[in-house]
């Protein structure tokens, strides 16, 4: 460090500035490439003010602190990192897209990483803190506040581009430069090595979670290929789990930390079916595994000790049958540990397809619009340019059909096949209204134009839908109790028909909204 100093009221104070090879530094510079860049190219859903708010926080809290503690100024390196660490990561439901200068909610991130920098003063372990402050915060605030105020940075940044290259260059570049200078390459190693040897066997049982960022539950090959590429994976490998001030300090320590943390992350991470919990489950298992960090300290060789090779660990480890035989049945129970814990959120259930064919459905497609299609639809899925989006107005007029089908003979069985979430609930209680008794109403669409965009949900990162703006007439029927036709009656429609491929290939109807 390079000591200066502040005259004050007569009264010098020492100045102290970090080294340009201060490794802080050379986090601080990769976690602020990745902000511009998604402020510029990348589109991430927070703003200028927010991400400040949280590291002008930070800094004045440390600032203060260490003022109190050393009558000196220092320049608060970490408080930053974990500042920029909780922005770059945390989002705010309800922040305005593409709108870098909004103060929307900017207090949230003021109070999330203050509060997560005072841990750091707060729980302690032999003079040191035992947590990275932005992953406890982090963790505490999604679990206390939950998916409909906050939800973190999503898994999938978008489709390969010129911008998400150059991020990929700065953590993976940064990441490998700097956890090589701290010794702690091995340690991501082991992380990422396990992290997709467990997220391979979650795919391989038929592990799904639905995300913002697509159209149907991602499962299989792709969750992995999602999660073990993921952007925000490796800047949690990079530059969270490689914290020097809490992971161990030998080298047989460090190598079973990082597998700690990779089996913690994956065993949390295997129940959730939705993307918010599936991120909170993986920010979560480096919380349990600092908390275990003093019974970690036990159980490995003493830093520095003639033990503390990992060559000499591997050796000994599978030095005799016994030990042989013993790693092999801990890997098997490891397995079957996260197999049974992610049966939540095995498979995708289709429904049965003979529903659909109980009711004859005609539906003219000489009377359907041409769909214009926004830009945002086609950037995200050229697919949906041409004759596709011309099946998934088709298949929304034969879910309507079938909707008034199910409201007719009052079999909610029939929704299963064209309806999800909302939309379903929605309907199974109309269903249910019709055979109480009374009168109900039957609606049939006739539309004269459909225009089609992207829906992106706020909060509990359910799946992004595709959402089809109709206007035309809708035909409303009125039935009494025994079905018959009562009036008709007829009158201008403006809705958003939202639909998402949300049990497989065929498009379902997830809600009915306002234009908005």
């Amino acid at each position: 460090m390079t000591a200066h100093s502040l005259a004050l009221r007569g009264r010098s104070y020492p100045v102290v500035l970090p080294k340009i090879r201060d490794p802080r530094l050379h986090v601080a510079a990769v976690i602020i490439t990745i902000h511009v860049l998604g402020q510029i190219g990348l589109h991430f859903r927070v703003s200028v003010p927010q991400i400040l708010a949280a590291i002008i926080t930070c800094a004045l809290i440390e600032v203060s602190i260490t003022f109190w503690q050393t009558r000196s100024f220092v320049w608060p390196a970490s408080a930053m990192l974990t500042g920029s660490g909780v922005a770059l990561i945390l989002r705010v439901v309800g922040t305005p897209p593409d709108d870098p200068w909004n103060t929307y909610a900017w207090w949230v991130f003021a109070v999330i990483a203050g509060a997560s920098l005072l841990t750091k003063y707060v729980i302690r372990y032999r003079g040191t803190h035992i947590f990275n402050p932005s992953n406890l915060g982090l963790v505490v605030a999604f679990v206390l506040l939950g998916a409909s105020r906050i939800e973190p940075l999503d898994f999938w940044w978008g489709p390969m581009d010129a911008y998400l290259a150059v991020a990929y260059l700065a953590i993976v570049g940064g990441g490998l430069l700097i956890t090589r200078r701290l010794k702690l390459l091995a340690l991501a190693t082991a992380f990422w090595l396990a992290l997709a040897a467990g997220t391979g066997l979650l795919a391989a049982s038929g592990h799904c979670m639905t995300a913002n960022w697509a159209f149907a539950p991602v499962c299989g090959f792709d969750f992995w290929r999602v999660i073990v590429t993921s952007p925000e994976v490796l800047i949690f490998l990079f530059f969270m789990i490689t914290d020097p001030k809490t992971v161990p300090t030998g080298q047989v320590g460090r190598v079973v930390f990082g597998l700690a943390v990779a089996f913690a992350s994956v065993l949390m991470m295997a129940p959730m079916t939705d993307e918010f919990g599936t991120k909170v489950g993986l920010l979560a298992g480096l919380v349990v595994v600092c908390a275990l960090r003093p019974l970690i300290d036990r159980v490995v060789p003493e830093p520095k000790s003639a033990a503390d090779s990992l060559a000499g660990f591997g050796r000994r480890l599978a030095g005799s049958a016994g030990r042989a035989a013993a790693l092999a049945v801990g890997v098997l129970l490891v397995g079957a540990t996260i197999v049974l814990a992610g049966s939540p959120a095995r498979g995708v259930t289709v429904p049965n397809p003979e529903a659909f064919n109980r009711v004859p459905v005609v539906v003219d497609t000489s009377t359907l619009p041409q769909v214009t299609i926004s830009q945002d639809v086609i950037d995200f899925d050229h697919n949906l340019a041409g004759p596709e989006m011309s099946a998934v107005l088709v298949t929304l007029a034969q879910n309507l059909d079938i909707e008034s089908q199910a409201l007719l003979r009052g079999d909610a069985s029939l929704l299963d096949f064209v309806d999800h979430g909302d939309r379903l609930a929605e309907m199974q209680q109309l269903v249910a209204e019709r055979n109480a008794g009374g009168d109900f109403e039957v609606r049939h669409y006739d539309f004269d134009t459909v225009d089609a965009k992207l829906l992106v949900p706020f909060g509990m990162q359910t799946g992004l839908s595709l959402g089809l703006h109709g206007r035309g007439t809708v035909t409303i029927e009125t039935y009494d109790q025994s079905g018959q036709l009562v009036s008709t009656a007829s009158e201008p429609f403006d809705d958003v028909f939202a639909v998402r491929r949300a049990t497989g290939d065929r498009w379902l109807n997830v809600a009915v909204l306002p234009p908005s």
